[in-house]
């Protein structure tokens, strides 16, 4: 164990978290710093007037690789953390039908049955299949691919079938499923990477397997816990985290990161910086002009991202019956897809997802009272559009469509408190490149080797963590992310650390 090298972490992100989690427990001296009042960037709580709303992700998926995080740390997850396993999982809503999603084998096939006319017929062969996609290539996309010879590993060659390139995740779903509508229920989870399902490589059908065969959870308190818990443990492990500590610019000499230097003119030096920041906003902000080549300005406005989404948090005076979990579908999908992904423009017919978090967990509203969270999919800052113009426009069409799509038809009389996120103020205030809330896009040329590395190319003693990186965009893939990172600083410093059986989460899949 080494006590004497230092490491600074831009952001207490997820990635930063899990990173400092594990580092601190390794010996390392962690600093993190961050500029919000509360740990976790996106994976933060909103607080007001009592109730409590997570900024960001509300699914937690593929909790095995959570727990596994704290396995490292010589810790349990539940001993900070309560989990909630849901069923249903969440309500899906269409124009003319809907359905609700269980893990449960049993009343997933009974709802398939009852809502579509192709029944449950390809349901069996799609999780049993797609487990076998996953268990393949799960383990090369958590490999490191810092250099391109790991393009040569045994288990990636293994897995290369499983790519089903060229094919998108709608495609892919073709196999299993005829009806329109029936692929929806299993690739709208494309949206968890800001993709299109037409445009999702088909790999990322191991979203909805993860789903169906492992099932989603939600955290007491909120997702938000997760990140206090991870911050928790790298206290006890002597690590410091310093809130309201916005990073002016990260100290560059000879191409080489030798600390950052702080928004009221500090100076902090260390071994190594990991960033935990957007990327591309790192990129374009913390660094001065003419420091990067591969990623300088001019070429990350070359690069795909994903799209942007319009918050809606609301607190309510009122109860609600609605599941923990709805997905919304629009009338007329794929004009909608279109309009954000390739138009670029507004609807008046949207897809959205509300969590009634509240419905399972009292603790996030007073009595008597629930707290609302809607996701809007929409164009990200490409789009040039005017968000302070539009703004309150989109308001009255989300609460007008609540009320047609969901009987919310009164929701307006019972909103105590409410804050609203717009693509612009996820670019202005919470510092997210082009408004693009699940950063660069996940296309092929976006991935695995051709995604940021892990062990930044362009500048030495700096490390990336987070959705702007590989693996990619989600909690889960995140803390992969922060797993990869800590392991190479580790190794470069001849620091031994825990390791375990190689997802050893992944031998629980259901029989």
């Amino acid at each position: 164990m080494s006590n004497s090298k230092h490491i600074i972490i831009v952001g207490a992100g997820p990635g930063g978290l899990c990173a400092g989690m594990l580092l601190s427990q390794r010996g390392f001296k962690v600093s993190i710093f961050d500029k919000n009042s509360d740990v976790g960037g996106r994976n933060r709580p909103i607080r007001s007037n009592g109730f409590t709303f997570d900024v960001g992700p509300t699914f937690l998926l593929m909790k095995g690789v959570l727990d596994e995080m704290f396995q490292l740390c010589d810790r349990r997850s539940e001993d900070y953390l309560e989990f909630m396993p849901l069923s249903p999982m969440y309500k899906l809503v269409y124009d003319d039908r809907e359905l609700s999603v269980f893990s449960d084998r049993e009343n997933m096939r009974a709802e398939l049955n009852r809502v579509f006319d192709e029944g449950s017929a390809g349901y069996e062969n799609f999780v049993d299949n797609e487990r076998k996609r996953f268990n393949a290539l799960y383990p090369c996309i958590t490999r490191d691919y810092s250099d391109l010879r790991s393009f040569f590993s045994l288990d990636l060659i293994k897995a290369l079938p499983w790519l089903a390139f060229p094919k998108s995740v709608f495609s892919n779903l073709g196999q299993y499923f005829n009806q329109e509508k029936m692929r929806l229920a299993f690739c709208f989870q494309s949206k968890y990477l800001g993709m299109s399902p037409w445009d999702c490589p088909a790999l990322f059908t191991m979203l909805p397997y993860l789903e169906h065969d492992y099932g989603i959870y939600h955290v007491k308190g909120g997702l938000n816990k997760i990140a206090q818990a991870m911050a928790d443990v790298i206290k006890e492990n002597g690590g410091e985290i310093h809130l309201n500590s916005q990073v002016e610019s990260l100290i560059v000499e000879q191409g080489s990161v030798k600390g950052i230097r702080l928004a009221n003119g500090d100076e902090l030096r260390g071994d190594e910086v990991v960033v935990n920041a957007d990327f591309a906003h790192a990129m374009t902000h913390l660094l001065e002009p003419g420091t990067l080549r591969k990623y300088d300005h001019a070429q990350l406005e070359k690069r795909d991202y994903s799209c942007s989404t319009f918050m809606v948090y609301l607190g309510l005076d009122k109860q609600y019956d609605l599941p923990h979990h709805t997905i919304v579908f629009a009338k007329d999908y794929t004009t909608n897809i279109r309009n954000i992904f390739s138009n670029k423009t507004l609807t008046d017919d949207f897809s959205f997802y509300v969590q009634n978090a509240s419905v399972s967990d009292p603790t996030l509203a007073p009595a008597g009272k629930s707290a609302l969270y809607v996701l809007v999919p929409m164009p990200n800052n490409e789009s040039d559009l005017d968000w302070q113009a539009h703004c309150q426009n989109v308001r009255e069409q989300v609460l007008d469509t609540l009320g047609e799509r969901l009987g919310l038809i009164d929701l307006r009389e019972h909103i105590e408190c409410e804050k609203i996120i717009t693509p612009q103020t996820w670019e202005t205030d919470e510092h997210v490149y082009k408004g693009a809330t699940f950063s660069l896009s996940h296309k092929f040329s976006q991935m695995l080797y051709w995604r940021p590395h892990n062990r930044f190319e362009e500048l030495e003693n700096c490390y990336l963590v987070g959705g702007g990186t590989h693996p990619g965009s989600g909690l889960p893939t995140i803390y992969e992310s922060a797993r990869i990172s800590s392991n190479l600083i580790s190794r470069k410093h001849r620091v031994s650390f825990k390791e375990l059986s190689h997802n050893s989460w992944l031998k629980k899949a259901k029989a």
